[in-house]
Parts: C-alpha cells; sequence; structure tokens
C-alpha cells in the first residue's frame, strides 16, 4: 500500500447549533402513529426472517412508494462498504463504482428510476445532505457522513413526492438514512476486514450504556480503510470518527447530539473513451507511479514523446494524465430535541452545522508552469460553510395524522481552482520535488477562475394522512420552496481562457414554487392484497459548480449568462404511480409501474476543445419516462428465500437540441447513462449458524451518447457472501468470558471477472456517435475482488 500523507485541512470553526431553539421547538411521530415520516426511531431495525429477505416497495408503509432497506441487507455487504450497494437490490435501482466498497466519490453513481444522484434528495436522521456530486456544493455524501456500520437502515422514497424530506432536488426520489442509537448497555463493537489489493478495514465502536437512571448514554467510533487500485498506482485512505449522545427526557421525548469528522484522501481512476480501450486495453492509467520514472512519462509526454502505443490513439496527449487526485474533509454535527408535547402532538427540531474543505488534482499539459515546465497541477478547491434548522409537527385527531414542517439553511460555498508549478526536467534529472497529489497544496503561481456562492433555502410542508376505513389511508400534502442563489468575486484567467469575458459575478437567481402536490392512496382490498397510487410534483433548485463544470447556469460566461437567463427555469417533474403488492409468510409479490414528465431539463451546451469549450445552458425541453418493475420473493422453507425482480424503463427526450452546430436528433432516444433493462435474483439461505447468498444481476445496454449512436453493451454480475456466527447474543453466556458476538463472512465480488464499464458520464456525455469514441467519460468496474471479516461483539 502506498504511504499517503494525511493532512486534515478542516474548517477552523466549530459545528454550532442554536441551543436556545431546542426548549421550544421539537416534533416526530407519537409512538401510537403510523410511520408516515422518513425519520424514525433511531433503531437498529430487527433482522428480517431469513436474515436475506429483500422488502420491497415499501410493505406496511404509510408511504407507498418507500422501500426500507434494513441493516441485514447492509451486513451482507463486504465490511465498510458502501450502503448504497444493498439499496441497488431494489429494482428501478443502478449503483455504480468503480470499487466494490463504493468509497470513491469521483466514480460513486446512483440511479433510481431514471434520475441520478443530483436528482435524489438525501438526509441523516432528518438533517439535509444535499445534492451528491462530485465536489459538493450543499453538502456531502451519506457515506462521508455516517460510517457505514453505524448505519441502522435506509428509507428510499421512489417518486417525487416525499415532501417531509429535506431536500431541493428530489425529482427522482429521497435516500433517507438513519443512524443507530446509543445502545443501554456497555461495550463495545469491533470489526476487521481484509481484501483484495492490500484492502484493509478496521471499525471500532465503543459504547458507555446507560450512565444514570435517566438513561444518557453515548457512543464514540473510528473507521479506517484503505485500499490499492487494481490497475496503476497509489490507493485510498480514508478514516472517519462518529460520536452520538442521547439524552431522555421522561418516558417519551429526547435530546440527540451527533458528531461527525470524515477525512477522505484517494488517487482516482483514468477516465477511459472507447478509442483507449480498444486501442490500448482496460490497464492505461495515470503516469503516476510514486516515483521519479512516473513524473518523467508525464513530462515527456507532454512534449511529444508517447509511450508505446499512445501514437495509435486519435489524441495521445489527452489519452492520459501524470496523476489525479482527490482530498476532502468535512466537520459535521447536530442537535436535536424530540418533545412529546401531549400524546397526540409532537415537536422535532434539529439545528445543525456542516464545513467541507476539498482540494481535487489533476496535472495539466496544456498550461505549463512559470519555470519552463510544461506541466502545471490545477486544483480545485472548493469549500462549504452551512448552517441550518428543520423542525416540524405531528398531530393525531380522529382518523388524520397530520404533519407540517419547516426548513431553512444558509450555504456559503467557494469554487476556485489554482495552478501550482511542477519541475522542470534537465537531461533525464528532476530539478526540484515533484508534489504529492495527497498532500495540501499551498502558494499557487496562479488563480484560474472563482466564484463564492451565498444560498438562502426555506422550504415548508403539509400532509395529512387520513384513514376513512381501517384499510384505506388517503394521503394529502404539498410542499413550498424559496430558494435564492448570489453569485459573486468572479474572476477568470485571461492567460489560461483567453479572452472570453467575465464569469457570472453580482448576479442571482431565485426558485420559487409555492405549491408542490403530493397526493397518495394505500388500500389493502383483501386479506395480504395492496393496492396503491401515487401522485406528487416537485422541483430541483439551480446546481452550483466550479466553471463550466456542470449544467449550473452560474458557471458560465457573464454573456452566455445574461443571454440565457430569460429563457431558463428551475427543473420540475410530475410523477404518477401505481402499483399493487402481496405478502404473507411463504410468498412476497409486487408490481409498480409510473410515468415521469420531466420539464425546463438543464443541460450544458459545449463546443471546440475538450480541455477549453466554449459552453453554456439552455432549457432543452423534457423527458417522458414510462417505466414497469416486478418481484417475487419466495420462501418455500424454513431459511431459503429466492428472489427475482425486473425492471423496464422507457425513458426518452422529448426534443431536439439545436446549438451554434445545428440541430442534434435526440428525440425519443432513450436517456444517458441509465439501463432500459435490468434483472436481478438473489438465493439467500440460513441453515443454523451459517448464512449465504448468491446475487445474479443483468444491467443492459445504456447509451454513451445523447443521440443513441454509441451504447455501452449490457453485462451479468455475480457476487456471493458467506456468514459464520461462531457465537450469538442469544446464546447466553459470552464466549470467552468476553465476547457477545462473533462473526466470521467472506465474500467475493465479480466471481467470473467480468470485464464491464460501471460509472458513465462523470465528465458528461457526449452529444453523437461520432465524438462518442474518443470522449473520455467511463470508468472500468473492478475485477474479481475477495474479503474477509471478522466482527466481534463485547
Amino acid at each position: 500500500m502506498v504511504r499517503m500523507k494525511r493532512t486534515s485541512r478542516q474548517t477552523s470553526y466549530a459545528v454550532l447549533a442554536a441551543l436556545s431553539l431546542l426548549p421550544t421547538v421539537a416534533a416526530a411521530e407519537t409512538a401510537a402513529a403510523p410511520a408516515a415520516d422518513p425519520a424514525q426511531a433511531s433503531q437498529a431495525p430487527a433482522p428480517d426472517e431469513g436474515g436475506v429477505t429483500i422488502t420491497v416497495l415499501g410493505k406496511k408503509a404509510v408511504h407507498a412508494t418507500k422501500v426500507p432497506i434494513g441493516r441485514p441487507l447492509i451486513d451482507d455487504l463486504p465490511a465498510g462498504a458502501n450502503p448504497m450497494a444493498a439499496i441497488a437490490i431494489s429494482p428501478g435501482v443502478n449503483f455504480q463504482s468503480t470499487d466494490p466498497q463504493g468509497i470513491s466519490t469521483w466514480s460513486n453513481q446512483i440511479f433510481i428510476h431514471g434520475f441520478d444522484q443530483r436528482a435524489v434528495g438525501m438526509t441523516l436522521d432528518e438533517m439535509p445532505l444535499g445534492e451528491m456530486t462530485y465536489r459538493n456544493y450543499n453538502g456531502l455524501s451519506p457515506m462521508q457522513a455516517l460510517t457505514s456500520e453505524n448505519v441502522a437502515g435506509v428509507d428510499m422514497f421512489q417518486s417525487a413526492g416525499a415532501e417531509s424530506v429535506a431536500a431541493t432536488n428530489n425529482l427522482g426520489g429521497a435516500l433517507a438514512y438513519t443512524s443507530v442509537d446509543p445502545s443501554h448497555q456497555m461495550g463495545a463493537s469491533v470489526t476487521q476486514g481484509f481484501g483484495s489489493y492490500s484492502n484493509f478495514h478496521t471499525f471500532v465502536r465503543l459504547e458507555s450504556g446507560d450512565l444514570n437512571d435517566t438513561g444518557t448514554r453515548f457512543y464514540v467510533s473510528y473507521m479506517r480503510n484503505t485500499q490499492d487500485k487494481w490497475k496503476g498506482y497509489g490507493g485510498s485512505f480514508y478514516q472517519q470518527v462518529n460520536a452520538k449522545l442521547v439524552q431522555p427526557i421522561g418516558s417519551d421525548s429526547s435530546l440527540t447530539a451527533y458528531f461527525n469528522w470524515s477525512d477522505l484522501h484517494e488517487l482516482v481512476y483514468q477516465d477511459m473513451s472507447p478509442d483507449i480501450l480498444n486501442t490500448l486495453g482496460k490497464n492505461v492509467d495515470y503516469y503516476y507511479d510514486g516515483k521519479a520514472s512516473g513524473y518523467i512519462a508525464g513530462y515527456n509526454a507532454a512534449q511529444g514523446s508517447y509511450p508505446a502505443g499512445f501514437s495509435n490513439l486519435q489524441d495521445p496527449l489527452d489519452a492520459s494524465y501524470y496523476d489525479g487526485a482527490s482530498n476532502q474533509s468535512d466537520l459535521m454535527g447536530y442537535l436535536k430535541a424530540d418533545i412529546a408535547v401531549t400524546d397526540r402532538l409532537r415537536w422535532v427540531t434539529t439545528a445543525y452545522g456542516h464545513g467541507e474543505e476539498s482540494q481535487t488534482t489533476w496535472t495539466s499539459p496544456y498550461f505549463g508552469s512559470p519555470n519552463g515546465s510544461p506541466l502545471s497541477e490545477l486544483v480545485k478547491e472548493p469549500s462549504i460553510r452551512r448552517f441550518g434548522v428543520v423542525s416540524r409537527i405531528t398531530y393525531d385527531v380522529a382518523r388524520n395524522h397530520i404533519g407540517l414542517g419547516v426548513w431553512y439553511e444558509n450555504n456559503y460555498y467557494r469554487s476556485p481552482m489554482n495552478a501550482y508549478s511542477l519541475p522542470t526536467v534537465v537531461d533525464g534529472v528532476i530539478q526540484g520535488g515533484v508534489l504529492n497529489p495527497l498532500d495540501q497544496f499551498t502558494n499557487p503561481f496562479a488563480q484560474i477562475f472563482n466564484q463564492t456562492y451565498k444560498t438562502n433555502t426555506f422550504t415548508a410542508f403539509v400532509q395529512d394522512d387520513y384513514k376513512p376505513f381501517n384499510n384505506l389511508t388517503l394521503h394529502f400534502g404539498f410542499k413550498s420552496i424559496l430558494s435564492t442563489t448570489s453569485v459573486g468575486d468572479g474572476y477568470l484567467n485571461t492567460s489560461y481562457y483567453g479572452n472570453i469575458g467575465n464569469i457570472t459575478s453580482g448576479v442571482s437567481l431565485t426558485t420559487a414554487k409555492a405549491f408542490l402536490p403530493h397526493i397518495g392512496i394505500d388500500w389493502t382490498f383483501a386479506h395480504h392484497h395492496e393496492l396503491f397510487v401515487d401522485i406528487s410534483e416537485n422541483a430541483r433548485t439551480y446546481a452550483q459548480s466550479g466553471f463550466k463544470l456542470s449544467s449550473s447556469p452560474f458557471a458560465v460566461t457573464q454573456a452566455a449568462f445574461d443571454q440565457m437567463k430569460g429563457s431558463i427555469k428551475p427543473e420540475t417533474d410530475w410523477t404518477y404511480a401505481i402499483g399493487y403488492r402481496y405478502g404473507d409468510k411463504v410468498l412476497d409479490a409486487s408490481l409498480y409501474a409510473y410515468r415521469t414528465n420531466f420539464s425546463n431539463r438543464l443541460q450544458q451546451i459545449t463546443s471546440g476543445s475538450a480541455i477549453n469549450p466554449v459552453s453554456t445552458v439552455a432549457n432543452v425541453g423534457g423527458v417522458t419516462m414510462n417505466g414497469v418493475e416486478a418481484l417475487l420473493t419466495v420462501r418455500p422453507v424454513t431459511g431459503l428465500s429466492v428472489t427475482n425482480s425486473i425492471s423496464y424503463n422507457h425513458g426518452v427526450y422529448d426534443n431536439d437540441i439545436v446549438d451554434s452546430n445545428g440541430v442534434h436528433p435526440i428525440k425519443g432516444k432513450q436517456i444517458v447513462n441509465y439501463p432500459r433493462l435490468m434483472y436481478k435474483a438473489r438465493v439467500g439461505y440460513d441453515i443454523k449458524r451459517v448464512s449465504f447468498y448468491v446475487d445474479e444481476n443483468y444491467t443492459g445496454w445504456r447509451n454513451y451518447d445523447y443521440q443513441g449512436e454509441y451504447r455501452v453493451p449490457g453485462y451479468w454480475m455475480t457476487n456471493i457472501g458467506i456468514q459464520w456466527h461462531v457465537h450469538k447474543p442469544s446464546d447466553g453466556e459470552n464466549l470467552a468470558h468476553a465476547i457477545k458476538g462473533l462473526t466470521l463472512s467472506f465474500n467475493l465480488n465479480n466471481v467470473t471477472n467480468k470485464t464491464y464499464i460501471a460509472t458513465m458520464g462523470e465528465t458528461g456525455n457526449p452529444m453523437n456517435g461520432a465524438s462518442a469514441y474518443t470522449y473520455q467519460s467511463m470508468i472500468l468496474g473492478m475485477p474479481r475482488s475477495a474479503f474477509g471479516t471478522i466482527k466481534a461483539d463485547f
């Protein structure tokens, strides 16, 4: 494993919350109320019978489109794996990553019914996590907010509803994470994982148990994860601290404090193109090798002297760079008051804060250093500072379960890119030290661009679950959004970009949606038989990013912004869903169909060089998606479950795109990056102290370009896992007088060693097949890899 300097580039402020708010505002459902809201009591769910049964389409949930993902499915994964891999077992969900743990923030990608993570709202214990993007501008990924072992469960909302979720981007659904509560008993949990490519995962959680008669308790956990890349040189180092304290108040109220620190450093994988794959093969990566030879190879390439085979590429200079790295450090926390005002009325308030510092790097052969080197290190250095309050009330009266709430957030986001000098090479000798891409970068020789964003967001919701009969629930609700983003401190370096004008600065945009309705019906029309209907509208506020890095209307020149500001609108969608489910001890079956009308789709339109393109953002019309999915789980004997699911999504663009190059015929073409067809199967069996599973999944072809001329082929993927519960807490007497539980597990991912494209579109998508061949925006999936885990509870 390459040694990495682990720098903690933390924000200098502590996470603060308005304590004065806590006694006066608080809410959640009463104990007798139905589980209508995304955040429930933070307790690990009881394991499902058989341990590997997939519960899909919101069984026994008031929100019929809610899918609960429990702890047992997460425990089946390799130690420290991203819980999104467990979510992806559900039909209609596609999760991709270049490593089986799902740690790589550059390659992580999740789709729910055709929408990627940018259009999926995410929360942790009701605290908003913002938009899950690389170089996040208003939050952080769930993985960096909560260690995998501390996840109690995840509720997935498949439609645009879930109005109580604190998010302004949930066009395609929402993921509501819940953290485990501290135990009432003193103890500890230790997990040690080992795996292919020098993977080591260590997790320790210390439990205080009840400290007094009121039940005050807390835990503190530390996680450390390292793994080498499967190709190229280097790897990732990731460490995280979680702490949670619960102070009960009486028998049915509590105060909760949560703290998280995460520190992630990784050398990322090279983006690939069909040209590179066909000409050089799958093992191409950055020149970086931790030695002088890697830097000299990158230096020579910048001067036109390429490694063997590179000259056969259409663009050998752009095929590979010296290095690419990502460094992120986050501090976040919240204080929550959950108060039972009466036996029918609860009031919950969460005050939170979050800060992030990051540096993401690549070595450019297009912008030299002042010392004469043809290379420089371009480092994007975004930072986030945000504070907010989420508050809601629930009230039960007659046959109504009423909820209402508000969310306010102030977010300050700074997005600069700087250039740092790299040394020259004379007669094969490097003249000076080479910067370590995982170190802290200081003293740039030039700033390339800069913007600062200030965003104030306010949302409110009202909802009611009305039960006119015991077997019928009617849901009525709506959400309101008011969000204003102002951008300033704009700067563009003319030496880098030329005289293209100023970057957008000194302007603002507001998203105002007063009424975004959500209507649902859940009818148990016969024993074991349910029918549900869900209709909802939602909106996404304007995205933010560095210059020309996304479809943000701010990340363009001032002239481009002035030209388009009259035509752009916030993205919105309507989703219509209907479903049926059946469930008993032997059989679970479900059928789900949906239609989504996605409007005002904003897209970045580029021309010219891929390295320094001319970019604007335009309203390019809509997308219509019609989808259906079916699932069947059979439990023929005790401990055995067999699950099959299939999903189909006919998602097509409604309009052609017109730009300076003419008309691009994308109307009627399948959306990019998301498979039209997916099939998933799982066999799980528990026998005494041993449990195992076999997953077999098919991911269908995916369009790489918007015109559908270049398709990435489909593939089959097989994963297996086995657990041996050497000693269970239910066995009574501790093992060796100290160990309450001991489990050994083994996972083998990609059993058939399939070569396949995992992530697509991480740098955008080409317009047509002609440009697709050389466009570098795909990452290969990891080859066969094995993992072993030892878990002990004390």
